[in-house]
């Protein structure tokens, strides 16, 4: 955990998880499904940025073992340097996806991430804490 991460009062982060859930219902509710993951990523990069909320796409954050690193993995997107967002058009989240998700937190040593559902006309989506 980074010091900001110790500082961050737990207000912000649920307001800020707020925020991106609002935005990706817009995108959903305005867009509804059948598009391709990317559509979905760069509505919601421009309504996040819409509610004054900076989203960052193709985040690198290395991954390393015992010292060694072992390459880079990009997160869809980081928003406000504090959370990860993982966008998906899949029937239901698999438990390779939330496991993903978990991995992705470690390497970026971040706390929280969101996992999001496109695919159906309802979005779904999973709060994923470490």
């Amino acid at each position: 955990m980074n010091e900001l991460q110790k500082q961050e009062p737990v207000q912000d982060l649920d307001r800020l998880v707020e925020g991106v859930i609002g935005a990706a219902y817009e995108v959903s509710n305005t867009l509804g499904c059948g598009f391709l993951e990317k559509v979905y990523e760069r509505a919601l990069v421009a309504e996040m940025a819409a509610r004054e909320h900076h989203a960052d796409r193709h985040v690198p954050f290395p991954v390393f073992y015992k010292g060694a690193s072992l390459g880079t993995y990009f997160a869809d997107l980081v928003v406000e340097r504090r959370l990860i967002v993982e966008l998906k058009c899949v029937e239901t989240f698999t438990n390779v996806h939330l496991a993903r998700c978990l991995n992705y937190l470690r390497a970026a040593q971040l706390k929280l991430a969101l996992l999001i559902n496109f695919q159906h006309p309802k979005m779904q989506w999973r709060r994923l804490i470490l």
